[in-house]
């Protein structure tokens, strides 16, 4: 047991199956949201799982240029490679492990591809893209790319060695992530042996969710599986994981300061008002956002 002393528990509201679809030119996902089990947690406006999907040699499966402006993506990769860039000439590449946390802000044209390896050899790929809303006073900011590889993100571990804790942004068991947030920001990605138990303080005015990628775990008495989604009520400061399963529980927990502004939605655009969402897709036509060929 990790962090015993942080009660009480927040009450789990809600479990369900993030279902199937797809984006892109053909990506596999599971869409936690949004969907008609839950629009959006403010701050945050969407969970896909990628994958897992197997990318068969020359085969490119991705996701070609498409505008952002208003939010945050961060992308999450486990497996495989994707070649981002953008129409202000950033580009990079994201192996297994690697974080890219894109503050959109005033827009940009982007694009995110299966790597060249992946392209030639093919193989498997499995990750996770969160969208993170900007408050209205960063929305219209410079866009920036947080890349960061997998050897720069801090790992959390308890002293018995059966939970460790990738620490995405936050903080967990007295380690602080390395990348920066426009709001407070939580997004672990938690291994438990089983029979392990972890506790994470989290402050009782944010949101927060967890998303099992593997394993069987409980979360203050209830139960969730593989691709399932947890809400957690606002009745106390920390969330309680035990795996209960028989082999380790792989989850993501993820919390954040809502903002509580009115939230105007267009496919890639997030803004406060319809007329900024009318400004979002004038602008983008008029090439202001670059334009990525």
């Amino acid at each position: 047991m990790t962090d015993t002393t942080i009660t009480p528990s927040r009450p789990v509201t809600r479990v369900f199956t993030a279902p199937r679809a797809s984006d892109g030119d053909g990506v596999e996902l599971r869409r936690a949201f949004p969907g008609n089990a839950l629009m959006d947690l403010d701050p945050f406006l969407l969970l896909d799982q990628m994958g897992p999907m197997q990318v068969a040699p020359g085969e490119a499966r991705g996701f070609p240029p498409h505008p952002h402006r208003g939010f945050e993506t961060v992308t999450y990769l486990l497996s495989g490679e994707m070649q981002h860039r953008d129409s202000w000439g950033n580009h990079g590449l994201l192996g297994p492990g690697d974080v890219q946390w894109m503050t959109a802000g005033s827009g940009l044209v982007h694009s995110e591809l299966p790597g060249d390896g992946l392209v030639r050899d093919g193989g498997k790929l499995l990750g996770f893209q969160l969208w993170i809303n900007l408050p209205r006073k960063d929305k219209m900011i410079a866009p920036r790319y947080q890349d960061t590889a997998a050897a720069r993100i801090p790992v959390a571990r308890n002293a018995e060695g059966t939970v460790s804790a990738k620490v995405i942004a936050g903080s967990a068991m007295g380690v602080q992530g390395v990348i920066e947030t426009r709001i407070p920001i939580l997004y672990l990605h938690l291994t438990l042996q089983p029979g392990a138990e972890f506790d994470q303080p989290i402050p009782a005015t944010h949101n927060a969710f967890a998303y099992v990628v593997e394993g069987e775990a409980s979360f203050s008495g209830r139960t969730a599986g593989a691709s399932q989604v947890v809400l957690f009520g606002r009745g106390g400061e920390s969330v309680s994981i035990r795996n209960a399963g028989a082999a380790p529980l792989s989850v993501l927990l993820i919390a954040g300061e809502p903002l509580g502004e009115p939230v105007a939605r267009y496919g890639p655009f997030v803004m406060n008002t319809r007329t900024e969402l009318m400004q979002a897709v004038e602008d983008f036509q008029a090439g202001k956002m670059g334009v990525l060929e």
